[in-house]
Formats: structure tokens, C-alpha cells, sequence
């Protein structure tokens, strides 16, 4: 895999070496180079950097200044920065150490040295990058119901503790859609279970395309799902419902599922409303109409009405 280095020094003949040194080998795709701190910090904002190596002694930012930037933006934390020195004096190196460096590099510098040392540094940055992409597929592992691609009932609990929480801090609106589908046990019983999964994935994705960008929707449990909408009535919450019934209902399926026509039953609950002090009473008003929705004969929204 092929990397970028960006080289900060002051001085044309040390950049020069460095890149005669590393150009020799293939770590690197990407050669940048910049005069000062400054110069280097723009060229990080713009250009997608693996490693960094900077002079300590520049004019404008120097070293100690440009790591001071470079640790205050999250998003360029996690690059090595390579101090070059020419002080022996061990307060420096320990200075840039504290201050954020990965690594210093005394001037004037052996190649076989230097070159080791950028070496180590991006086996530790591509350790360092796997591990946080593995952490970061496991949180979505742990969020995700695996069959729907959609949350899971345990974070849709947080997240309506949260949103539930902003919406009565700042006195917005905010609805929940429990969502069923019809007569699901009949789809099971007569194409089987792997078939009724590839409908439960087709009412997940119709669900899906129905979402804003700041919107929620997970399956609360076997052929129930959840739709949370911030920042929005119960009046505009019913139109959500009723576009996601309609769009539900006219459904095609191919292969075996030919001709299955799938309907949902679907229940609207909101605040503000006198009866809703917690999550709990908002998902038992929301799931109260969902069950009305079914008695009234089902493929239809139903909704709690404020006080």
C-alpha cells in the first residue's frame, strides 16, 4: 500500500536528502513539501498526509508550534509527526515528545536511520488504522440488526432517550411510528422463513428511503419496526405513515413472492402531549394506536391524540 509523506523543513538541500532517501524505496506515492509549519499545516487540510516529517527551527510556525496545531483538529491527530532537530539537548526532544511528536530525528541524520524510523512509524499508523476501523465496524455490529441493515431495538432505546430529551430541552416536536406488518405469520407459514426474511429486508429498505437525513428507523422485534421523527408534529408524522403505507402496499415481489401483496399496520405518537412524560409512555401511546390500527382492520395509520 502505497503512502504520502509531507516534508516540513526551511531548508531546499535537507529536503532534498530526505526525498533522495526515500524515493530509493517504495513506501511512498505522495511527495509534499512545505517551507514552515505553516506551509505544512494548509498541505494536511487539503491533501490526504500518512506521515510527517518537520524541522523544529523554522521561520513563521515552527515545529512546536505547527504540533500545537496539528493536535488541536481531531481529524489530523492521528498522523506521526516526525520532529528533525539539530539539538542534542534532551529538553528539546522532550519537549516535542510532550507537545505531540511521534518520533525526533537528529540532524544531521543517517539515511538508514531515517529510514527506519518512518518505517516503524507507519506499521504503528497502519496497526493503529486497522484497529479503529475493526472498533468501528464492531460498534456498528453491536447497533445494527443484521438481517434488516437497520438499528436495533437496543439503540433505538438510547437513541429515543436522547432525542426525547433534546426535544423537551429545546420544546420541539418529535414523533415515533411503530410500524407492523400484517398477517406476517401467513407469509412465513406459506413460502417459508428465508423467503419471509427477504420481505422483512424489502419493507427495511422501503423504510429506509423514507428517512431524512436526521430521521432513525429500526426493528424493534421480529416483523415490528420503529421510525423516529425529530422535529416534526403528529400532524406531519400521520403524512409520513400514510406515503410509507401506500409505498409499502404497492410492493412488487418477483420469483416465488410473485403476486404477495404486503400490508402494514401503522401507529402515530408525538409530543408535546399532556399524556407523555417519558420513552415509555411515547412507545406505549404509539404502540396503543398501532393496536387500534389492527382492530380497526388493519392496512391503515392510526394515532394518540393530544390533550
Amino acid at each position: 500500500m502505497s503512502h504520502a509523506i509531507l516534508i516540513i523543513d526551511d531548508t531546499t538541500s535537507v529536503r532534498q536528502q530526505i526525498l533522495e532517501t526515500l524515493q530509493d524505496t517504495d513506501l511512498f506515492s505522495g511527495y509534499f513539501q512545505a517551507g514552515n509549519g505553516l506551509e505544512g499545516l494548509k498541505i494536511m487540510l487539503n491533501e490526504k498526509i500518512d506521515i510527517v516529517l518537520c524541522d523544529v527551527e523554522m521561520p513563521g510556525m515552527d515545529g512546536f508550534k505547527f504540533l500545537t496545531m496539528v493536535n488541536a483538529r481531531e481529524d489530523l491527530q492521528d498522523i506521526p509527526v516526525l520532529l528533525l532537530t539539530s539539538h542534542e539537548a534532551m529538553e528539546t526532544k522532550v519537549k516535542g515528545l510532550e507537545q505531540g511528536a511521534s518520533d525526533y530525528v537528529t540532524k544531521p541524520f543517517s539515511p538508514e536511520e531515517l529510514l527506519a524510523r518512518v518505517k516503524v512509524h507507519l506499521k504503528i499508523k497502519a496497526l493503529q488504522d486497522d484497529l479503529r476501523a475493526n472498533n468501528q465496524l464492531l460498534q456498528k455490529l453491536a447497533q445494527t440488526d443484521p438481517l434488516t441493515e437497520l438499528h436495533n431495538r437496543r439503540h433505538m432505546m438510547e437513541t429515543l432517550e436522547a432525542e426525547f430529551d433534546r426535544s423537551n430541552r429545546v420544546a420541539s416536536p418529535f414523533a415515533l411510528l411503530m410500524i407492523d406488518l400484517d398477517h406476517f405469520k401467513q407469509v412465513n407459514d406459506n413460502y417459508g422463513h428465508q423467503l419471509g426474511d427477504k420481505v422483512l429486508q424489502s419493507i427495511a429498505w422501503e423504510i429506509k428511503g423514507s428517512l431524512r437525513q436526521y430521521d432513525s428507523a429500526a426493528r424493534f422485534g421480529g416483523e415490528e419496526f420503529a421510525l423516529l421523527l425529530p422535529e416534526t408534529t403528529l400532524k406531519g408524522a400521520n403524512l409520513v405513515a400514510e406515503r410509507l403505507r401506500t409505498s409499502i402496499n404497492s410492493l412488487e415481489f418477483a420469483g416465488p413472492l410473485i403476486g404477495l401483496k404486503i400490508t402494514v399496520s401503522i401507529g402515530v405518537a408525538a409530543i408535546p402531549n399532556d399524556k407523555i412524560s417519558s420513552v415509555s409512555d411515547l412507545i406505549r401511546l404509539a404502540d396503543d394506536a398501532l393496536y387500534t390500527a389492527k382492530r380497526n382492520g388493519r392496512n391503515r395509520v392510526e394515532n394518540s391524540i393530544p390533550t
